[in-house]
């Protein structure tokens, strides 16, 4: 047993870090509602283990999540490819639904990219992990994690040029920083 890990232990872990690992987990997924799902399979594994895990279960948490999308995403099958993006007009946003708006735009972006892409992306730019630590997470080389970013974000481009030629029509700066 992991130096004793108490119940309180792991009710104070999930308290502090619950919202924040919904928020990565919602990203994997795709929405809010399959994000709970994750996430709560995600906790259950670390139920299960809680007593064994040595070090911050947050590591831990992380990678059964990434590795849960993963796995959802290949059982879910090659339809994903074949979705088409619902394509909106991009506006200068007035109020809080234009970013609404666009993150479920980004969010509907990521849900065409391979799942280990879209896990890199969203360890390596909304957690703000490193190459080394993103590639601990997901159990692969440093390496790995650069090309599957670099893929990955290579394709978010292609994905998205439609839209800089919709935001260059409604006067926005369509180009990419």
């Amino acid at each position: 047993m992991a130096a004793g890990r108490s119940t309180a232990e792991l009710e104070r872990f999930l308290a502090e870090r619950a919202d924040h690992l919904l928020r990565t987990a919602v990203l994997l997924a795709g929405n809010r509602e399959a994000g709970e799902d994750l996430l709560q399979t995600a906790v259950e594994r670390l139920l299960r283990r809680w007593g064994r895990i040595d070090g911050d279960p947050e590591g831990y948490v992380r990678r059964t999540l990434c590795n849960l999308a993963i796995d959802g995403y290949r059982r879910a099958g090659r339809w994903r490819q074949k979705e088409r993006l619902l394509r909106t007009e991009l506006r200068q946003p007035q109020d809080a639904t234009g970013d609404v708006d666009l993150r479920d735009a980004l969010v509907r972006l990521l849900l065409q990219l391979p799942a280990r892409q879209r896990a890199v992306l969203v360890l390596r730019y909304r957690e703000q992990l490193t190459d080394a630590e993103a590639a601990a997470v997901l159990g692969c080389s440093e390496g790995t994690v650069k090309s599957s970013g670099s893929r990955g974000l290579a394709r978010l481009r292609e994905l998205a040029d439609g839209w800089n030629d919709t935001a260059a029509m409604c006067g926005r700066n369509g180009k990419r920083s």
